[in-house]
C-alpha cells in the first residue's frame, strides 16, 4: 500500500467539515490506463467552495479539488505518451485533487514544459484554461471589441482581463472594492469599477464613453447579472460563467429582446476540453501565453493541506486576491 494524506467530506457544511485523513493507495499500482501522480501543488477554484458547501452536490463521501501539478509515480497498462518522472497538470482527472497522491487517468493529464514550474502550474492553470475558452470560443476577442469583465481581481478575472487586453480590446473590469479595483487595473483593466457601490452600472457606462460592451464576462452572478445587461451593447453577448454572489436570476426571453437581443450564454470548463486532443490543444494555448507573459500566477495565498479549510474561509471572505496554491510536501 502507499501512504497518502487526502482531505475527505462525510457531510456538506462549513469549511470544518473537511477532514484530513490517511489513506493507502492499493498495490500493485495504478489500473489499465491510470498513471499514479505524486502531487507536488494543489491548486483552488471557487467550485471547491460550491461543492463543499452543497451547493453543488457530490455523492458522499468525497475527496474535494480538481486541479493539481505533480510527478507521475507509476504506469498502468495501456498507457503510453506518458513516462515516469514526469511533470504534469491537471484540472479535470475528477474529484479529489486535495490529496498528496492519487491514480488519475492518464489521458487527462498535460506534460508540462520545463519553463512553467509545478507551483505557477496549479496556480493558474484551471483558471487559465477558463480563461481560453471565455476569450477563444465563447467569444473571440477582436481587436477593437470593448469588453466588460467582472471580478477582475480574482483568479480567473485577472488572467481573463489581461488576455483580452492583448488581443486588442479595451477591458473595463470591475471588483468588489477600491483596494481590489487597482489589483484589476494592474492585471491589464484600462478602467476598474467598484461593483459594491449602488451606481456602479452608470459608472461602467460613463467610463465607457457611451459605449457598450460587446461582450460582459459574469462570474458572479447574482449582484451583477441585471447590470451585466444593462451594459451589453445591442447584439450583445453576455457570457455568465460562475455565481460568487449566488446564482444569476432567470430569465424571460423578452427581457434580451428589450435590452437590445442580446444573446446570453451559461458555459463551463469541462466541455471546452472533454477529449485529450482537446485538453492538450487547449492547453498548448495557455503555455504559449505564459511564455509571452500574457498570463501570469499571481498567487496570493499558500499553505499545506491541513490550512484547507483556512483557505476556503479566506476565500470566501474575499481576504487574498489571485491564485491559491497548497503545498503538500
Amino acid at each position: 500500500m502507499t501512504p497518502a494524506r487526502t482531505i475527505r467530506l462525510s457531510e456538506f457544511g462549513a469549511p470544518e467539515v473537511m477532514r484530513l485523513e490517511n489513506i493507502d493507495l492499493p498495490d500493485p499500482g495504478p489500473g489499465p490506463g491510470q498513471v499514479r501522480l505524486r502531487q507536488t501543488a494543489i491548486g483552488f477554484n471557487f467550485i471547491d467552495v460550491y461543492q463543499r458547501a452543497g451547493k453543488y452536490p457530490l455523492p458522499l463521501p468525497t475527496g474535494l479539488g480538481h486541479e493539481a501539478a505533480g510527478v507521475v509515480e507509476a504506469l498502468g497498462p495501456g498507457v503510453t505518451g506518458l513516462a515516469m518522472g514526469d511533470r504534469v497538470v491537471t484540472m479535470n482527472a475528477g474529484i479529489g485533487a486535495y490529496a498528496e497522491a492519487r491514480n488519475v487517468p492518464a489521458d487527462k493529464l498535460v506534460p508540462l514544459p520545463a519553463t512553467v514550474s509545478d507551483e505557477a502550474a496549479a496556480a493558474v492553470f484551471f483558471k487559465a484554461m477558463t480563461a481560453q475558452y471565455l476569450v477563444r470560443k465563447t467569444h473571440a476577442v477582436q481587436p477593437g471589441d470593448t469588453v466588460l469583465v467582472h471580478a477582475a481581481a480574482g483568479g480567473v478575472g485577472q488572467i481573463l482581463s489581461a488576455w483580452a487586453r492583448s488581443l486588442g480590446a479595451t477591458v473595463i473590469g470591475t471588483a468588489g472594492s477600491a483596494a481590489k479595483c487597482e489589483v484589476a487595473r494592474a492585471a491589464g483593466c484600462d478602467a476598474a469599477i467598484d461593483y459594491s457601490q449602488p451606481d456602479w452600472v452608470a459608472k461602467v457606462l460613463a467610463t465607457m464613453g457611451g459605449r457598450k460592451a460587446r461582450v460582459v464576462y459574469d462570474s458572479v452572478g447574482q449582484h451583477t447579472f441585471a447590470g451585466s445587461l444593462d451594459c451589453c451593447a445591442p447584439f450583445g453577448l453576455v457570457v455568465v460563467y460562475g455565481a460568487a454572489s449566488g446564482p444569476a436570476p432567470a430569465v424571460e426571453p423578452e427581457l434580451l429582446n428589450q435590452k437590445g437581443c442580446l444573446f446570453l450564454t451559461r458555459p463551463s470548463v469541462f466541455p471546452h476540453n472533454a477529449t485529450p486532443e482537446g485538453l492538450r490543444a487547449n492547453a498548448a494555448e495557455v503555455f504559449d501565453a505564459m511564455a509571452r507573459g500574457v498570463v501570469r500566477p499571481a498567487v496570493g495565498w499558500r499553505g499545506g493541506l491541513q490550512d484547507a479549510a483556512a483557505l476556503h474561509h479566506a476565500a470566501q471572505a474575499r481576504s487574498f486576491t489571485g491564485a491559491a496554491v497548497m503545498l503538500p510536501g
